[in-house]
């Protein structure tokens, strides 16, 4: 039994804890942005793919995630707005280059393959453009 990941935005740590009420796994319809992202790849691998792929920080000097509320059916998690910021308004060159670099990242959980990186990468990019316009910070929903 795997674990999914459900990303969305949300203005504060408070809105957050709240959206997995109306959020259930089987209405993954959206959030306030009009809808997020689901996926199996965890958060804290999301947050070292850009950091480490973009801004070229050390895998050991990415932040941690901040729990935002932990419930026994689900937990919500916040992602630092590092994560998001650096994809707004870079290049294919810059996108390319980065799941290239993480494709090459010794020692690391996550995808493998550069051009799944790469995809996902330009995913991250669109929702990283609409928590920025909706003026949102990035969480994680995750439940088993």
């Amino acid at each position: 039994m795997g674990v999914t990941y459900k990303y969305f935005g949300a203005p504060d740590g408070a809105t957050a804890a709240r959206v997995p009420v109306s959020m259930r796994p089987e209405e993954l319809g959206g959030d306030e942005l009009g809808h997020g992202m689901f996926t199996k790849i965890k958060p804290e691998t999301m947050a070292a793919m850009v950091l480490t792929g973009i801004e070229g920080m050390p895998l050991h000097k990415v932040p941690p995630l901040e729990l935002v509320v932990l419930h026994p059916d689900y937990a919500v998690v916040k992602l630092p707005m590092t994560v998001v910021d650096p994809l707004r308004g870079i290049g294919e060159e810059s996108v390319g280059a980065a799941a290239f670099i993480w494709s090459t990242v010794p020692d690391r959980a996550g995808p493998q393959d550069a051009f799944n990186v790469y995809q996902l990468l330009h995913e991250w990019q669109d929702f990283s453009d609409r928590l920025h316009m909706a003026g949102h910070q990035p969480y994680c929903l995750v439940w088993p």
